[in-house]
């Protein structure tokens, strides 16, 4: 059985787009429709932005999402989707292949969780910082013995876990986890502390724009973040949808569900191949591939 899944934030890059613009007729299309409805060419900062250009919050997540969702659609006959899942901001390019919520609706709600996320970057500051080679259950536990807040964020694999929270809060466990025997606990190049409580402000904000918009049947389930278990239901994935903000995002958690379901492949539709990666440390005996380009019309 194939799964289907999207990139989140990090995963973009200068260029990403342009060759699906200029071979694909319904991409041209759909990246001239997104300009519209944002108001800016982002389709010029995909194609010919810089890489400081690229990493603002409100050009990253509507970028990633055109590049993943465009490239879904584009390659629509060939996409069977039984399952499917997203990385964070990859939540919301899954649900427009499993037809939760229309082109339009998903880049309309990343646009708002962007800016909305933003905001509170700036008025909440935060960061994040990966942590690799420790079991997540120690990770946790330094966590919450730290002042301040500080939680668990990212559960991307077996033994790489990010942690989210204040800036004081993040350096002290830094510490305390490279004593612990950490191989790696470094402070992220991010704009605040995502999937954490700094988020609340977002979160608020978003869950009222989620809530005015229409959600379909999905064609297929998508396994959410907030839990790793698969939902159909259009008020479980609005539910989760809004309180993955300041939840963790449990990546692991959601392959494995996959694969107990009967996921034997995962293919990746969006910009680079950190989730391919994340595949094969979670589980090195399936097939992890993304979509190519080739073809699309």
């Amino acid at each position: 059985m194939k799964a289907y899944i999207f990139p989140g934030q990090g995963s973009q890059f200068s260029g990403m787009g342009k060759d699906l613009f200029e071979h694909s007729k319904i991409a041209y299309e759909l990246f001239n429709r997104a300009n519209e409805i944002l108001g800016f060419k982002i389709s010029d900062i995909m194609f010919n932005g810089s890489a400081e250009d690229l990493k603002q919050t409100s050009v990253t997540q509507p970028a990633i999402f055109l590049h993943s969702v465009i490239l879904g659609i584009s390659k629509e006959s060939e996409i069977i989707p039984e399952m499917v899942a997203g990385h964070s901001l990859g939540e919301f390019s899954a649900l427009v292949i499993n037809k939760s919520i229309s082109f339009e609706d998903g880049l309309n709600l990343v646009s708002i969780r962007a800016n909305a996320m933003q905001k509170a970057c700036e008025n909440n500051p935060g960061t994040m910082a990966a942590v690799l080679g420790l079991e997540d259950k120690l990770v946790e536990n330094i966590c919450e013995k730290i002042e301040g807040i500080v939680v668990s964020a990212n559960y991307n694999c077996p033994g790489q876990l990010v942690i989210s929270g204040e800036l004081k809060a993040i350096e002290l466990a830094c510490v305390k986890l490279k004593e612990l025997g950490a191989r790696r606990a470094l402070v992220l190049p991010v704009g605040g502390a995502f999937h954490s409580p700094l988020m609340e402000q977002a979160k608020k904000e978003l869950e009222n724009a989620i809530n005015q918009t229409v959600f379909s049947d999905p064609i297929c389930p998508i396994y959410q973040n907030v839990t790793g278990k698969p939902y159909s239901s259009e008020v479980e994935i609005k539910n989760n949808l809004i309180s993955q903000l300041t939840s963790p995002v449990k990546w692991t958690q959601s392959i494995q569900q996959m694969i107990k379901d009967g996921a034997d492949e995962f293919i990746e539709i969006g910009p680079g191949k950190v989730l391919q990666g994340l595949v094969r440390k979670i589980n090195g005996d399936i097939n992890s591939s993304s979509l190519n380009l080739e073809n699309v019309g």
